[in-house]
């Protein structure tokens, strides 16, 4: 199978958005990293009035390495929040480790897309390490059904992606809205935070075009979807 110049026009439009996601929440990220909260309150000291606020005792905040590695994992009842958030006292800071709380608040609350999530991770980590490779074999030795199981395997990435969309928006509306009724932050500052987080969202988005764009190729390609089969 020779290289398909089409393959380009399937993916470049995925690799363009999540370039420009990945630009503007560097850029945002960066910019708002510069600019003190009036309250001077810590990543970490803003995350823990959340969670005290949602009545959550049993959930630490740690420091986790790696620029913008912050995350919650709901294993071990952890926000990991990275250096450059913990201590550090910026708007940026705060928005990203209240969006963290967020998480954790999901989780206390139970909220159903994100048990979702979570379900989905297992059959998604599985789609995503061998979906790819199966329906690239199957254009390779022309065979429809492997193209067709390699598509099964790899929707369930797109499904997980899709799913993580409600759950990432909603942590971020969550931490809108409470670092203004918490006190933690003004209302100019807010709109600092909105930035942060809107465009770290464009990430997840980005994501997901680029997942289903891949997956309508290798169907296109193997004539699953009206376009011209593989052999």
């Amino acid at each position: 199978m020779v290289f398909d110049p089409m393959y380009l026009l399937f993916i470049l439009p995925g690799l363009t958005l999540s370039l420009w996601a990945s630009f503007r929440t560097k850029s945002a990220f960066n910019k708002y990293s510069q600019i003190r909260s009036v309250r001077g309150m810590t990543g970490a000291q803003a995350a823990q009035l959340l969670l005290d606020g949602a009545g959550i005792r049993d959930v630490g905040i740690k420091v986790s390495h790696g620029l913008l590695s912050d995350h919650y994992n709901p294993v071990n009842k952890t926000l990991n929040l990275s250096e450059e958030v913990y201590g550090s006292i910026s708007v940026a800071a705060i928005g990203v480790a209240c969006h963290e709380a967020g998480h954790a608040i999901q989780h206390a609350v139970h909220y159903k897309p994100m048990w979702l999530r979570s379900a989905l991770v297992p059959t998604a980590n599985i789609g995503s390490s061998i979906g790819y490779f199966v329906m690239l074999l199957g254009l390779m030795f022309a065979s429809t059904n492997m193209v067709l199981a390699g598509a099964v395997l790899f929707s369930m990435v797109l499904l997980f992606q899709v799913v993580t969309l409600p759950v990432e928006f909603d942590a971020s509306n969550r931490a809108k809205r409470l670092v203004l009724e918490q006190g933690i932050v003004t209302a100019q500052e807010r709109q600092g935070i909105d930035k942060v987080l809107n465009a770290a969202a464009l990430t997840y988005i980005a994501a997901a075009v680029s997942t289903l764009l891949t997956l309508l190729y290798f169907l296109m390609r193997a004539g699953l979807l009206g376009g011209r089969r593989s052999d």
